[in-house]
């Protein structure tokens, strides 16, 4: 899967989703993109995922038509994320187009995978 890391996710994250194509927001100049653009140009550049931290995406956005699978990491601090990579991996795995799902960390205790939530 080709996956978007958007800004504010930790990039070394990305040694951990190894069976997938991750490229940066950063990496395609796409720094300066509010999310609405950014989400349209993933879809355009056929992205099937967006990883995120940006925990009000859900609000500021209509997410309910998106073909765009959403994660939203609820941290930034990659200290954190990085004990919990499995977790992060799995809940990639479980993506489906449309899908947006929020990851807290760390996770619940004895945390099933994740269940995509609709969108906005």
């Amino acid at each position: 899967m080709k996956i978007l890391f958007d800004q504010g996710t930790p990039v070394p994250l990305r040694r951990f989703l190894g069976d997938h194509e991750i490229v940066t927001a950063f990496e395609l100049g796409w720094g300066t993109l509010q999310n609405g653009e950014s989400l349209h140009a993933a879809e355009a550049e056929v992205f099937f995922a967006i990883v995120s931290t940006d925990q009000n995406l859900r609000y500021q956005q209509n997410l309910s038509a998106r073909r765009l699978a959403v994660l939203v990491l609820m941290t930034t601090d990659w200290r954190l994320i990085r004990q919990y990579t499995d977790y992060v991996a799995q809940a990639v795995s479980l993506l489906t187009p449309g899908d947006y799902i929020e990851l807290s960390f760390p996770p619940p205790p004895m945390a099933p995978a994740p269940e995509p939530k609709s969108g906005s």
